[in-house]
């Protein structure tokens, strides 16, 4: 079976790496070619810890919630800003401090409230919060705008005892800036790289997301996803990606693209951190109509649905009729299909779709019609003192800072 710190053995973090780019993101030449050189990585004493191990060493008094958020403050410090420079990171929350200690006191005197009690989590740049932190998608356009409230899964994060520790970088509106976006890039972060391969894609639009989550940034972080923007970067980026049925988790108080598509999920190292991320963000929210279908349904813990032996006996479509793949992609791909049939799969191959490199046209329509009502409507939210008011605002300006 391979384990993560086994893929990270083989990679630019721990060596050299092979990381690809997925279907439907463009391109992006870093300018810097080759693999992170692992002899400039400084040692990083919570590399690859989980959730449980941190909840473990807080527990025992080994750690305090404090001495987590200032690790991995210097580790962004060390990777993001120095070092390789991966710009997956756009600003770090002052009061990240102050929360933790507030927090550490919290479990000193009443216990934690739950396994994300002093949890360090990064956010994409997408997602308000209101607090000293701006919330812009990546534009500077909105640069400065501090939203009026919390969204609600940020809420319910600190609700549960999580840390906001940053906000992560992302393709520029959720790589609907412009038809030749760079995934990854944003006026306010610049571009983000491929922790493994830093010439090689990132994918996006949750670029930042998963470049930290794979790079030991931030104990868990959050993408957003209208169509592969959880995905792509998950698996280019070597992380895993949950993009939870829309209206599990609400999306008031998250810059748009498309109400009838668009939702925020956990971009984690592993399944477990994932899922124990996904149960305490749910929950019914007046400012989202979608989540009503939630209700008595959706749950606040999924793990006990975690079962190592899960892919025994499921049925797994081998579609092979998709163009463009290089052969060392390809043998990558073969070797995962061992590893699933290995741990019980059947695997139904070929599976091929009729017309697999099928049209984007259609799906595009429906955003870009979407888009401008949403948008708008989110921007009413910030109030009069928002630096843009409107989708026409933001192309103006734009236009006038080419």
């Amino acid at each position: 079976m391979i384990d993560r710190r086994g893929f990270l053995g083989t990679t630019a973090l721990g060596g050299a790496a092979l990381a690809v780019g997925s279907a439907g993101c463009a391109p992006s030449d870093m300018g810097t070619r080759g693999t992170t050189d692992a002899s400039r990585v400084p040692p990083f004493e919570l590399d690859e810890a989980t959730v449980d191990d941190l909840q473990a060493a807080m527990e025992s008094g080994e750690r305090s919630a404090r001495s987590i958020v200032q690790a991995y403050l210097d580790r962004i410090e060390a990777m993001n800003r120095q070092g390789p420079a991966l710009h997956a990171i756009i600003e770090t929350n002052p009061e990240a401090l102050d929360l933790a200690d507030a927090l550490d006191e919290e479990r000193r005197t009443q216990g934690p409230r739950g396994p994300l009690h002093g949890i360090p989590v990064a956010l994409k740049d997408n997602i308000d919060t209101h607090d000293r932190m701006t919330t812009t998608a990546g534009s500077l356009a909105l640069e400065g705008s501090i939203p009026p409230r919390d969204a609600f899964i940020v809420e319910r994060l600190r609700e549960a005892g999580a840390i906001v520790l940053a906000k992560a970088n992302m393709s520029e509106w959720a790589y609907f800036r412009g038809e030749r976006a760079s995934s990854g890039w944003s006026a306010r972060g610049g571009q983000c790289k491929n922790p493994y391969a830093l010439d090689r894609n990132p994918c996006g639009s949750s670029s930042g997301s998963g470049a930290a989550a794979a790079a030991n940034l931030a104990a868990l972080t959050i993408g957003t996803e209208t169509g592969g923007s959880i995905m792509c970067p998950s698996s280019s980026n070597g992380v895993v990606g949950i993009k939870p049925t829309v209206g599990l988790w609400s999306r008031s108080g998250i810059i748009p693209i498309s109400h009838s598509q668009d939702t925020a999920g956990p971009m984690c190292r592993t399944l477990r951190d994932a899922v124990l991320l996904l149960g305490p963000l749910t929950g019914v929210d007046p400012r989202d109509a979608a989540t009503a279908a939630s209700e008595g349904r959706a749950q606040t813990d999924y793990s006990a649905a975690l079962d190592p032996d899960g892919l025994r006996g499921a049925r797994l479509g081998v579609v092979r009729s998709f163009p463009g793949f290089d052969p060392d992609t390809l043998e990558l791909f073969e070797q995962a299909l061992q590893v699933m049939e290995a741990a019980g799969a059947v695997l139904i191959d070929p599976a091929n779709l009729p017309d697999a490199a099928w049209n984007d046209a259609l799906p595009l329509t429906l955003l870009e019609y979407e888009f401008k009502a949403d948008l708008n409507a989110y921007l009413e939210t910030l109030g009069p003192d928002a630096p843009v008011r409107s989708l026409a605002d933001i192309i103006a300006f734009n236009e006038a800072n080419a």
